[in-house]
């Protein structure tokens, strides 16, 4: 595809022929203040945060939406841009409620980080305007109009990274609006995960929390083999909240609903703490040994009296891969039967 040679802050970088100021920069440690854009997603250019001067002051565009061209000479911060960063995030600022003390994404929210790099300490405040149709809830995710800041993240996941296109842009004769169509959406929480701002929170939880009282704990997904990673966010020894690990393969962020938000079950009074042996017309607590010895006990009694043939196996879905091919070793190896199968494959 080819490179070309432009300056970034006086610094000369090599980027691919038809790549984005933005992307460029980033690579070569320059930080381009971003509030709309995603790695995972293709530019949307709604925030307005990202410009950036070219040839001299000459013309203001938006970093992300821009190619780079061999010689172009780029200026990412200068009294201009900040003036021009500083309105975007004034528009933005009078249509959105100052409710930071009682958001769930206080702490954690890139307008707000973003309001405070660049010094905006007051802002005519205004009624917030709905920007979507209506607000929308389902079991597991609820929105909040009033605090969209437009930047139309959500509804880019939605489409382009999930292919589910529950989430829709309506253009009204007052701007756009975000549309929701209940009959598609399947709570995979993607727009959750995008959402810069409190717009979009889960309410899995009936626990209350902030960023600064969790911790993130990095693990693999337990409902298939695909083995995709997450991020668990816990407070005092409980999971509140599940995001998929975004720099992560093999899933890069995404998550199904049962990634997302099946964790109940982990602390269920109903889940076995230690084998059981049944006895009699009910069964009763046993080590691992105990239990490990008998098993292994009835598999050769059958096997001396059937053959290997009479034993056969079906591994679980939710076992890892290592975890199903060690079971096939097992029954081909060892017991010497090829009567070996998988949950999924019914």
């Amino acid at each position: 595809m080819g490179r070309v040679k432009l300056t970034i802050d006086g610094k000369e970088v090599m980027a691919e022929k038809g790549s984005m100021i933005l992307h460029a920069a980033k690579r070569a440690g320059i930080a381009i203040p971003t509030l709309c854009f995603h790695e995972r997603m293709k530019p949307i250019g709604s925030c307005g945060m990202c410009v950036v001067e070219i040839d001299g002051g000459k013309e203001i565009v938006q970093s992300c939406m821009t190619p780079v061209v061999e010689g172009m000479t780029v200026t990412t911060q200068s009294e201009t841009l900040l003036l021009a960063r500083q309105d975007a995030l004034r528009a933005i600022l009078v249509h959105h409620p100052l409710d930071c003390p009682i958001c769930d994404k206080a702490g954690d929210c890139r307008l707000q980080e973003l309001v405070y790099e660049h010094g905006i300490t007051s802002v005519e405040a205004q009624p917030p305007t709905s920007k979507f149709r209506f607000g929308y809830s389902t079991t597991f995710l609820k929105s909040w109009p009033e605090r969209c800041v437009q930047c139309l993240r959500c509804v880019s996941a939605c489409n382009e990274i999930q292919g589910i296109g529950a989430l829709s842009i309506l253009e009204e004769p007052d701007g756009k609006l975000i549309c929701y169509d209940q009959d598609k959406c399947v709570s995979c929480g993607e727009c959750i995960q995008v959402c810069p701002v409190g717009a979009l929170l889960e309410k899995k939880t009936p626990s209350r929390w902030r960023v600064w009282e969790t911790k993130k704990i990095r693990t693999t997904c337990p409902y298939c083999g695909v083995g995709c990673q997450l991020n668990l966010h816990v407070k005092n020894d409980r999971i509140v909240r599940v995001t998929g690990v975004e720099d992560a393969q093999p899933n890069q962020g995404r998550l199904c609903v049962k990634g997302r938000y099946g964790f109940d079950f982990i602390y269920s009074k109903e889940r076995l703490t230690t084998p059981l042996i049944r006895e009699n017309d009910g069964f009763r607590e046993a080590s691992w040994d105990e239990a490990l010895d008998l098993v292994a006990d009835k598999f050769k009694a059958i096997i001396a009296e059937s053959g290997p043939d009479a034993l056969a196996g079906v591994s679980c879905g939710r076992s890892i891969n290592e975890d199903s091919y060690n079971m096939q070793k097992f029954f081909r190896g060892v017991l010497g039967t090829n009567n070996i199968d998988h949950c999924a494959r019914t």
